[in-house]
């Protein structure tokens, strides 16, 4: 066992990467890098498969590349599986870059491969240099912390056994081995960013300090290990300012160590960008019923806190309820009705439930809708005296604005509301003494 290949195997060991009795599957482009991560996985006993992708991107110089790939294998008697894709034709049916295209198709295959094989993970062969190039990468387009911890062992299914030596210790191991490889000409121009930095920055770098690629990676490993701590204390920053579901304090927010931080934190999930965290931090406080939103959901500042909701595109048509049935009603994604209709004997007790309306049949008139909350709409407040506005009851109520657009209303046929849902019944159709038939209805959150 040559001293790299012990490396690799005390690295596999000290992250936990592979078992002595799984099956793996090696992405093998020819290059050196994969050259390198097939032999030596070989060598260190482990049950490996190679994958290759043929691209069409270059030419002869990818059929080259395949040809390699297909004599390596059946020298070392290692099973290898060869897919083609048309990467200029997906690009374009996609609308994504070559290098976007590339990556994507690659990928699923390797995905669909390893189900198909039943293997226990896909190894890929990037190693310090590659982790020490997107740090870099990600510092230049702006990042937040966790830009700054390189590549990770580990992401799923995919596995990195060479992410502990550096591509300067891959080229001698292959030289002492006396094991070729193929040189993919793309990257030796410098025409793509990451190309730009392995080819021009980095060489810069190392003139100024020999140990640059290592001094990076160790630090990367420090933010990683310190991200640790960081997201840990994240996590208890973010459930001190929760106050429900996608309900935050303002107030408990400005008293975190780091408001903007932990704002950020809490918005990256929803799919706001590190521009629009800035900006909505820089006007917090803003007027109640102020709006943001990302791709996937809105953000509401209301009074003393924010609140976050999904986008959906349920139009909340209205639900008819033909009859005094026993039955369950479907209003949108969110929630339905439960309706029961029984009667009432010396044993009844009334729910005390804003969920729950308890009605005298008897003062219904068939058919109820269920709706949301119209302009001008009025009712009886249970409780109170005269008619109110609904808007002005929800205003009173200090709804915030989403809650005020998702209200919703069940109505008899003559247009008359008679219970705000999960809020108050109308006095008009509330049970007395008198009632002798009861309807019960009933929000069921979905």
């Amino acid at each position: 066992m040559t001293d790299t290949e012990r490396i690799v195997k005390d690295f596999i060991a000290a992250e936990n990467l592979m078992d002595s009795g799984g099956r793996y599957i090696a992405t093998l482009s020819g290059g050196p890098d994969s050259v390198a991560l097939l032999v030596m996985l070989s060598r260190l006993g482990y049950d490996v498969v190679a994958a290759h992708c043929n691209f069409h991107l270059r030419g002869k110089e990818a059929d080259r590349d395949e040809a390699f790939c297909r004599k390596l294998c059946s020298d070392m008697g290692i099973e290898l599986h060869v897919v083609h894709f048309d990467t200029f034709g997906y690009a374009a049916e996609h609308k994504v870059s070559i290098e976007m295209a590339a990556r994507e198709l690659r990928y699923d295959f390797f995905e669909r491969l390893r189900r198909e094989l039943s293997a226990d993970g896909i190894c890929v062969a990037h190693h310090i240099n590659d982790s020490v190039e997107t740090v870099i990468m990600n510092l230049i387009r702006g990042t937040g912390i966790r830009g700054l911890k390189g590549i990770s062992a580990r992401n799923g299914y995919i596995l990195r056994p060479l992410l502990c030596i550096t591509r300067a210790d891959i080229e001698k191991y292959l030289s002492d081995n006396g094991i070729g490889s193929v040189t993919d000409s793309s990257n030796l121009v410098n025409d793509v960013t990451r190309n730009r930095i392995r080819l021009d920055i980095i060489p810069m770098m190392e003139q100024i300090n020999g140990s640059a690629v290592m001094n990076m990676a160790r630090t990367a490993h420090r933010v990683d290990e310190a991200l640790k701590v960081f997201d840990d204390a994240m996590r208890r920053a973010v459930n001190e300012v929760c106050t429900g579901d996608g309900e935050y304090s303002t107030e408990r927010l400005m008293h975190t160590v780091s408001p903007e931080y932990t704002l950020f934190t809490i918005l990256e999930k929803y799919g706001f960008s590190p521009a629009q965290t800035e900006d909505i931090f820089a006007n917090i406080g803003a007027a109640p019923g102020t709006e943001y939103s990302s791709a996937t959901h809105r953000m509401l500042f209301d009074r003393d806190r924010f609140i976050i909701r999904p986008i959906t595109n349920d139009e909340c048509k209205p639900v008819v309820i033909t009859s005094a049935a026993d039955g369950e009603y479907v209003f949108d994604s969110r929630l339905s009705f439960s309706l029961k209709c029984f009667d009432r004997n010396d044993d009844f007790v009334i729910k005390k439930n804003r969920s729950v309306a308890v009605l005298d049949a008897g003062r219904l008139s068939f058919p109820l809708t269920i709706r949301t909350v119209q302009t001008g709409d009025r009712f009886v407040p249970f409780g109170m005296k005269g008619s109110k506005l609904l808007s002005d009851y929800m205003t009173d109520r200090k709804f915030s604005k989403f809650r005020k657009q998702q209200q919703s209303v069940i109505t008899d046929s003559n247009g008359n509301i008679v219970w705000v849902t999960d809020e108050r019944p109308d006095a008009r159709f509330c049970i007395s003494d008198a009632t002798r038939r009861v309807i019960e209805i009933s929000v069921v959150k979905l």
